[in-house]
């Protein structure tokens, strides 16, 4: 495998909505979505948008802001396996399903609250939950839309793609959250962000009659009735409804302003290499901060193993979305106190594959995907997720498996706290030859030995 970085040339062609348009798949997992979510709602909403006459300067933000309306949405996973007592994935997936009357409400929280624990504890949830269920509500919108707003401004988006996906869940007659706008004063991108989220859950899971219905129904409610009567027009054509089903590339969507296909240099591939990272370690408390330690340590090992600088940054890009395949995982999984049992373990394997999907659909990570992918497979072959061995671990995938476990034994973990550097070097070093590659350490142990030299200075 050749090991540089792609040439400038080759990156140039990365245009920012094929970029997006690949890595929203792992906002779909997120959220508990089939595959192609955020891409069919940027269809969706641009077909809406044009319907009703936004500029071609607002279909490019609205684009955007459908992509990543999810950005927050691994934020409030933790927070909906405790108060819930259940795994926020198919709680969040089923949750899209539901119109907020009461009833829908009252069958909802019975059928997803605790259904794996004691009937005390059950109880109790399910209590305080009938109890403070507008207040748990606002805070789990709110902890998601301003996270994701936040990480939106961190991509270098404007303000009206940030606002757009902040006010996402806000109600045109003020029902919604955090803040019940009212009308007009909800941002017209998250107006059709809404519209157009709530149409494909309801046409993936029913068809097109049942997402037109739905639409119909929320009319003057949820939605904008301008919107809706927009839809109303388009879905009439059957064309509509292909262009939904054509595939998850760019190809079937209408032609985009030019603005969207300009190609991004590589200060800005960092940067958002760097906010999905942070969209990963948002999911559990217990990974806050994970990516980017793992891509520090990266950085020092491949330092000490004298890589060009070139190389350095192309690796860095592995270490920072290594972990994006565990946006598909849990956090009854992830978060789990104790050992997990045999069906949980292969849930957990599968994030490394996931990993890998997800950044092969980038042209220009073609070669970085299997590294990243295969940061739990072991020199003895009993890692995962293909049990490869030896030779056949490459050297930037083994400097990032060092790094990993380094920074799992000295952060804290559900099951134990964190571990004194000394310590989890010692448990390391018995791991040589078998998970970890014998110069990739002695390269980690130079780097912090340089690092406790320049603090003991």
């Amino acid at each position: 495998m050749d090991l540089t970085p792609q040439a400038p040339e080759q990156l140039a062609r990365i245009t920012l909505s094929e970029l997006l348009a690949a890595l929203s798949h792992a906002l779909d997992l997120s959220e508990g979505q089939p595959a192609g979510h955020c891409v069919r709602c940027s269809r969706i909403g641009v077909m809406i948008a044009r319907e009703i006459g936004l500029g071609e300067d607002e279909i490019v933000e609205l684009y955007y802001a459908l992509l990543l309306k999810d950005l927050g949405c691994s934020s409030n996973a933790a927070r909906i396996c405790e108060l819930y007592l259940t795994d926020d994935l198919s709680f969040k997936q089923d949750f899209k399903l539901i119109d907020g009357s009461l009833p829908q409400a009252l069958r909802f929280v019975l059928s997803h609250t605790g259904l794996k624990a004691g009937l005390a504890e059950r109880f109790r949830a399910i209590v305080n939950i009938f109890q403070n269920g507008g207040e748990i509500a606002r805070e789990l919108i709110e902890t998601r839309c301003h996270r994701g707003a936040d990480i939106a401004r961190k991509m270098r988006f404007s303000e009206p793609v940030a606002e757009g996906i902040k006010n996402l869940d806000e109600h045109w007659d003020g029902g919604g959250k955090p803040l019940g706008l009212r009308g007009t004063a909800i941002p017209i991108y998250s107006r059709v962000a809404l519209l157009a989220q709530v149409v494909d859950v309801f046409y993936i899971a029913n068809g097109p009659e049942a997402a037109l219905r739905e639409a119909r129904n929320r009319s003057g409610t949820w939605f904008d009735p301008e919107l809706v009567a927009a839809l109303e027009r388009l879905g009439a054509q059957p064309a509509f409804w292909d262009m939904l089903g054509a595939g998850d590339g760019l190809a079937a969507l209408p032609q985009l302003p030019q603005q969207s296909s300009v190609p991004i240099d590589d200060d800005y591939l960092d940067d958002i290499a760097a906010a999905f990272a942070q969209v990963v370690d948002s999911k559990s408390p217990y990974t806050s901060g994970h990516s980017e330690r793992v891509t520090l340590f990266t950085d020092m090992i491949a330092e000490q193993m004298e890589f060009s600088a070139g190389r350095r940054r192309w690796l860095k890009r592995a270490a920072l979305l290594h972990d994006i395949g565990k946006l598909g995982v849990s956090n009854a999984i992830l978060d789990k106190p104790g050992k997990l049992d045999e069906a949980e373990w292969d849930i957990m394997r599968m994030h490394s594959a996931h990993s890998e999907a997800i950044l092969s659909r980038i042209g220009a990570f073609s070669e970085l995907a299997p590294i990243a992918g295969a940061h739990h497979e072991r020199l003895d072959g009993k890692g995962y997720p293909r049990g490869l061995a030896g030779d056949q671990i490459c050297l930037d995938t083994r400097i990032i498996t060092t790094a990993d476990i380094f920074d799992a034994l000295t952060a804290d973990r559900p099951y134990r706290a964190a571990m004194p550097v000394t310590k989890a070097l010692a448990i390391m070093a018995e791991m040589i030859g078998t998970q970890i590659d014998p110069d990739c350490f002695a390269a980690l142990r130079r780097a912090l030995g340089r690092v406790d030299q320049t603090l003991a200075a």
